[in-house]
């Protein structure tokens, strides 16, 4: 069967995720409400059903993409290098937006999944959504929750962050890059700061910052939250 021809190629995974990605950077460019990422996601998971390929099978080749987001997030250094100065000005705001920031996203989602009568488990894999997602993962497994789900929130939370990021803080008539880029990096991690940083290398460079901050922050008081937040 076709699937079979195709899904036994490493390259099949990598073929699949860059055009998948390209025919969803055209798509937005005409209907620039939609998020590239949220397209090509769908329309992976659409082909994969339709095709009958397992996930396992996408990933031989699938895994390749991942190996680029090393490289990718250490390239998020670049802009925050070239204003490192202007960064350091404003050193005391940013710890203070960031540790505000990444408080509010944590407590918030405990409340929230509590209010809705989510088990223990879920509300351990969703406690370290607001960091990237090797690091969110980790902080799940670690404490009890569920690895998978904590990729799961970790995404959504930043597509949706990096989707409604923007224009949110714009109704509310914020224009400022240093606020724009820290409430971006804290609450949307890497997929937020990619956005971002379409719209201005400034404020690539202080959500870059900010995600980098709050991935350490929460790394290290995570014991402690877990304890208070969850009994």
């Amino acid at each position: 069967m076709m699937n079979d021809v195709f899904s036994e190629m490493a390259v099949f995974g990598v073929a699949l995720t860059v055009v998948m990605y390209a025919l969803s950077l055209w798509t937005t460019k005409r209907y620039p409400r939609i998020h590239p990422l949220l397209l090509c996601s769908a329309g992976i998971i659409m082909i994969l059903l339709l095709f009958q390929v397992p996930y396992s099978q996408y990933a031989i080749g699938g895994e390749w993409i991942t190996l680029l987001l090393g490289p990718a997030t250490v390239a998020l250094a670049v802009p925050l290098y070239k204003h490192w100065m202007l960064v350091r000005s404003n050193g005391l705001p940013i710890i203070a937006a960031v540790l505000a920031g990444s408080l509010t996203g944590v407590v918030s989602s405990v409340l929230l999944l509590q209010g809705l009568g989510g088990s223990e488990e879920v509300i351990l894999s969703a406690l370290p959504r607001i960091t990237t997602t090797p690091i969110s993962v980790e902080i799940a497994d670690h404490h009890g929750g569920f690895a998978e789900l904590a990729g799961v929130f970790t995404v959504l939370t930043g597509l949706f962050g990096s989707m409604v990021s923007t224009p949110f803080l714009y109704k509310l008539g914020i224009r400022s890059d240093l606020a724009i880029g820290l409430a971006t990096g804290t609450a949307a991690h890497g997929i937020g700061t990619a956005k971002v940083l379409k719209n201005s290398e400034l404020q690539g460079a202080y959500s870059s910052l900010a995600m980098g901050l709050t991935g350490i922050w929460l790394s290290l008081i995570s014991p402690i939250l877990y304890g208070i937040l969850v009994s």
